[in-house]
C-alpha cells in the first residue's frame, strides 16, 4: 500500500494553490489573483492589468474547452504561445498562476475521494476508491497542457516553460503544482519507447551539429575542428530524439573506440592526433554524456541510452568486449573541503608523518594546496597517495540515504556499472582541477554483472573493483 500513499501524496502538489497577499518590490502587498480578476485598475508591480488578465483567462479557457475539438483547441494554444514568446517573465508568472488556480482539480472532490480511499476496508473497495481518486484528479489543466503540445513546436514550448519554472529561486514555491503536473506528463510523453536513437556524424545537418556544440556539458567544444575530431572515424556520437522535437537531441553520448581503457581525456580531445585503427578496437569509452533540456529534469532516459548504444555498437563492431566511461568527479573537491579532514584522520602514523613532511600539515587545506600541480607528483608521492585514498573513499564508500554522493556516480552505478579505476592527472583543464584536482574515474559496464551491481547498490553497497577496494583500505 506504500506506493499508493506515495502517489496520493504526490498528487497534492497538483491542487496546491498560489499564496495570498505578500509584499511586492514596491512594499505594496500583492493582490491574490482572484482579487485582480475582479478589479478595475492595475496596482503596483503587477505585470498585467485586470482587463489583460481577464482576457488571458478567456484565451486559456478556449484552449481547455472540452466542447472544442483538439485541433481547434490547439489553434488557440498556438496564439497563446505566440503571445508568451513576446511576454516578459512577470507576465509569464501571471500565465502560470492562472493555469494553477483556474484549471486545477476540484479540491473538495479530491479530498472526498482521498478520504474514501483511506477508509477502504477491502481490496475491492480500495480498487474502486482508487478509480474514484483518479477521476477526481482529472482536470481541464491536463487537457489544456495536452493541447499546448499539439501545434508544431508545442512540445518544445512546454519543455522550455518548465525549464523557466525550475530556474526560479527555491523560495518561490507558488508554481509547484504546474511543475509537478508537467513532470508527470513528460514522464509519459518522453517514455523511451517513443524515442529514436540516431547516429550523429560530420555529415549531419549543420543546425544539428550546432546543437552538439551548444549543449555539450562535460568537455566544452571549442571549435568546429574540435567537433570534427569528436566525429572522426574512430568515434561515434548518438542521441535520443522525440518525434515532436526532431531537431533537438534530448541527450547525447560521445564514444571513443580504443584498444584499452582510457586514463586521460587529453588524447581523446587532441585534434592533431591521428584516428585510431578501429579494426583493433576492443573497448568503447563513453567520455561525455550531456542532457540538453533542463525542462526534462526528473525524466530519466540516460540508462536506456547506454543500453541502446551498447547494442548498436556491438552490431557494428562485434570485436568490442569492454564498455566503460572516462568520467569527471564533479563533487569531489567540494566534499573534501567539508569532510576531508575526517578521512585523513584515518591514515596510519607513518602515512601522516609522510604527508606532514610533503604538504606541511595533515589536513585538507594543506593537502589541497599541495595538489596545485598534480602532474608533477610521482606515483609514490605522499600527497598523491593521500588524494587517491580520499577520492576512493568518496566514490567507493560514502553514501547519502544509500545512494552515492557524486551525481555522475549515481547515474552510472544506478545503470549497473561499477567504480573501476581512478586516473591521476586525467583532466588538467581549469574545470577538471577545480572539481577534482585533475582526477577522473572509469565506470565499467560489465554486461554480465549489471543486475548484480544494481542489487548491491539497492543494499547500500557501492560496487567497486579490487583496485578501488584496495585504495579504500589504503
Amino acid at each position: 500500500m506504500g506506493w499508493a500513499a506515495d502517489w496520493i501524496e504526490q498528487t497534492t502538489l497538483w491542487v496546491r494553490g498560489v499564496e495570498g497577499d505578500k509584499p511586492g518590490k514596491d512594499g505594496v502587498e500583492q493582490r491574490p489573483l482572484a482579487k485582480r480578476l475582479e478589479a478595475t485598475l492595475k496596482r503596483g508591480q503587477e505585470a498585467l492589468s485586470p482587463r489583460e488578465l481577464r482576457r488571458l483567462l478567456e484565451d486559456l479557457q478556449q484552449v481547455a474547452d472540452a466542447s472544442l475539438s483538439d485541433v481547434e483547441g490547439g489553434r488557440h494554444a498556438q496564439l497563446l504561445m505566440d503571445w508568451y514568446a513576446k511576454a516578459a517573465l512577470p507576465a509569464h508568472k501571471d500565465f502560470w498562476a492562472l493555469i494553477i488556480e483556474q484549471f486545477g482539480p476540484d479540491a473538495t472532490a479530491l479530498q472526498a475521494a482521498r478520504e474514501r480511499y483511506d477508509k477502504a476496508g477491502s481490496d475491492v473497495e480500495r480498487s474502486e476508491a482508487e478509480m474514484g481518486l483518479r477521476r477526481a484528479l482529472m482536470s481541464s489543466r491536463t487537457r489544456m497542457l495536452q493541447r499546448f503540445a499539439q501545434p508544431q513546436g508545442g512540445m518544445g514550448f512546454l519543455v522550455d516553460m518548465r525549464a523557466e519554472l525550475l530556474a526560479l529561486p527555491k523560495a518561490e514555491q507558488r508554481y509547484v503544482a504546474l511543475d509537478a503536473e508537467l513532470e508527470h506528463l513528460f514522464s509519459n510523453w518522453f517514455d523511451v519507447a517513443l524515442l529514436e536513437l540516431k547516429s550523429l556524424n560530420w555529415d549531419s545537418p549543420a543546425s544539428l551539429l550546432e546543437k552538439l556544440i551548444k549543449y555539450e556539458a562535460v568537455h566544452d567544444i571549442r571549435s568546429w575542428s574540435d567537433l570534427k575530431n569528436r566525429l572522426d572515424s574512430d568515434r561515434r556520437c548518438y542521441g535520443f530524439f522525440h518525434p515532436r522535437m526532431p531537431k533537438v537531441p534530448l541527450i547525447f553520448v560521445e564514444v571513443a573506440l580504443v584498444d584499452k581503457m582510457s586514463d586521460s581525456i587529453a588524447p581523446l580531445l587532441d585534434e592533431s592526433a591521428a584516428a585510431a585503427d578501429i579494426a583493433k578496437a576492443n573497448t568503447a569509452i563513453f567520455y561525455s554524456i550531456s542532457n540538453t533540456q533542463s525542462g526534462l529534469k526528473g525524466v530519466s532516459f540516460g540508462d536506456s541510452l547506454i543500453k541502446h548504444v551498447v547494442e548498436t555498437l556491438t552490431q557494428e563492431f562485434p570485436k568490442l568486449k569492454h564498455f566503460a566511461t572516462l568520467s569527471p568527479i564533479p563533487g569531489l573537491r567540494s566534499w573534501l573541503s567539508k569532510h576531508g579532514d575526517a578521512v585523513l584522520a584515518e591514515l596510519d602514523d607513518k602515512q601522516k608523518a609522510a604527508l606532514q613532511a610533503a604538504a606541511g600539515g595533515v589536513d585538507m587545506a594543506h593537502l589541497l594546496a599541495a595538489l596545485d600541480d598534480p602532474a608533477s607528483l610521482k606515483e609514490k608521492s605522499a600527497v598523491r597517495q593521500a588524494a587517491m585514498f580520499c577520492a576512493a573513499r568518496y566514490l567507493g564508500r560514502e553514501t547519502a540515504k544509500g545512494r552515492p554522493l557524486d551525481a555522475v556516480a549515481r547515474f552510472h552505478l544506478g545503470n549497473g556499472a561499477r567504480v573501476e579505476r581512478l586516473n591521476w592527472a586525467a583532466d588538467l583543464s581549469p574545470k577538471g582541477h577545480k572539481q577534482s584536482m585533475g582526477l577522473m574515474v572509469n565506470y565499467l559496464y560489465d554486461l554480465k554483472r549489471l543486475d548484480k551491481h544494481r542489487s548491491l547498490l539497492a543494499q547500500g553497497k557501492i560496487p567497486v573493483s579490487s583496485e578501488i577496494e584496495s585504495l579504500c583500505k589504503n
